[in-house]
């Protein structure tokens, strides 16, 4: 089961820092991370996000793959493979991405808006679903960024512990 975590930061760009910081880690198998959205609140006030994976590429990229397989069979049918294999991954690409747009995947779309309006004009904030870590390790390489919870999933003891490590305290397992 997936902890879902959300930091704040004072900083519009402290939470790209922490997310290329957690992809680090996730190299290192450390951390494993489902999905990771960043939103940005400008100083005027608009709220931009940054997502980590793609469905739109995702999905023309599989749709694709899909529609060149059926063309090329339909394309046999008719003798001309060489057509249908055209023409079913370019309608294919284009299903396959319109099927993207309109999915979601990870963390809900609606609560990543409805937190991120309630952020301070120039501020970030990190939406993380995770899969599994290491908390000591990435605790011990998260303590040189300074951010708050704003909500999670964990547990009032494992909350804490991200919460002192953020803000500089030492924490002891």
């Amino acid at each position: 089961m997936a902890e879902l975590v959300v930091i704040g930061f004072d900083d519009s760009e402290e939470a790209d820092r922490v997310l290329t910081e957690l992809n680090r880690l996730q190299k290192e198998y450390l951390v494993d991370l489902k999905d990771a959205v960043i939103a940005i609140r400008k100083g005027d006030g608009k709220v931009h996000l940054k997502q980590s994976v793609s469905t739109i590429g995702i999905g023309a990229a599989s749709g694709g793959l899909s529609g060149v397989f059926w063309g090329m069979l339909v394309g046999l049918l008719f003798l001309n493979p060489l057509a249908g294999l055209a023409i079913g991954g370019v309608i294919g690409s284009g299903a396959g991405a319109l099927a993207g747009a309109l999915s979601d995947y990870g963390i809900d779309d609606h609560f990543i808006h409805s937190l991120a309006d309630t952020l301070k004009p120039d501020s970030s904030a990190l939406f993380l679903l995770v899969r599994k870590a290491q908390p000591e390790k990435v605790l011990e390489d998260l303590a040189q960024f300074k951010g708050h919870v704003l909500r999670s999933s964990l547990s009032p003891e494992q909350e804490k512990r991200l919460e002192d490590a953020l803000s500089g305290k030492t924490t002891h397992p």
